[in-house]
């Protein structure tokens, strides 16, 4: 009689090292009492499908993926979600007992949830909102507030044309704007959301005028070191509701600690104190 498993999950990435989602996992393990194991896998892109179809073999239930893998996983993936497809990268794989791979994406979700966690009356469909970036993370935020009902998107991104690929991916609701003219969207816009690197510990800081926001608006930024951006300190002297981005990385892993371990966690106070060390 073989002993049973405790199921393994983790996340890959190339670098992992700075990886918070180890931290939370085992804040959760011990929240709920369950079972299970949670590593960092630092896994180069040449060597990402070998890995993935090996590890159901080793005791995997599934495992997060973050850059730059997202693309390459959905691609391996044999199936995909609906929001997954759309969004056109996977963040969190599923590995079935007869060892094929579903690909999903909770960024938006992980994205919306936060919002409403934090700002609990802020309404999506109250004004047009303006997306900075082009990269993985405004995909999977544009999806979430198309379906959503937000009434337009100004979407700004350093080089033009990411921004005009994702114009031609999601439609007619997206209007792409200049880099230099961001701050006028920013002006017209009710929700105000930094997708890109810009304010990021070792990173330049985001350039963009920010005079145009005001009492009422709800401004986020999808980075969270350190937790209070240049975006967010100004937005919150000019009256505005922040939301950091803490959040995202936190409830985009309720879905697959539910899925892989039985538990869906909860994302609370103590769990932010237990990511942020």
């Amino acid at each position: 009689m073989s002993a049973q498993r405790i199921p393994l999950a983790g996340v890959i990435g190339d670098p992992i090292s700075h990886s918070k989602s180890p931290a939370l996992f085992a804040h959760w393990f011990k929240q709920t009492g369950c079972a299970g194991h949670y590593v960092p896998l630092h896994v180069e892109g040449g060597d990402l499908k070998r890995v993935l179809r090996n590890m159901p073999r080793m005791g995997f239930v599934g495992c997060n993926v973050t850059l730059p893998h997202k693309e390459a996983a959905l691609e391996i993936a044999d199936r995909a979600t609906d929001r997954a497809t759309l969004v056109g990268a996977a963040n969190t794989l599923i590995f079935r007992p007869n060892g094929s791979i579903l690909a999903d994406n909770t960024d938006g979700y992980g994205f919306i949830s936060n919002i409403r966690a934090a700002a609990p009356a802020w309404d999506g469909k109250s004004g047009p909102a303006v997306v900075l970036g082009a990269g993985g993370a405004a995909r999977a935020i544009l999806a979430a507030l198309i379906e959503l009902g937000v009434p337009k998107i100004f979407l700004s991104n350093r080089t033009r044309g990411k921004a005009e690929a994702l114009r031609t991916a999601f439609g007619s609701k997206i209007d792409v704007v200049d880099w230099v003219q961001a701050g006028n969207a920013i002006e017209d816009s009710r929700t105000i959301i930094n997708t890109t690197s810009l304010g990021m510990v070792g990173n330049p800081e985001l350039r963009v005028p920010l005079d145009g926001i005001e009492p009422g608006d709800l401004v986020t930024d999808i980075v969270y070191t350190p937790l209070e951006t240049r975006l967010l300190r100004e937005a919150a002297q000019q009256g505005a509701q922040t939301v950091d981005g803490l959040g995202m990385l936190l409830y985009q892993a309720v879905p697959g600690f539910e899925r892989w371990f039985g538990h869906r966690p909860v994302v609370d106070p103590d769990t932010r104190l237990a990511v942020l060390g």
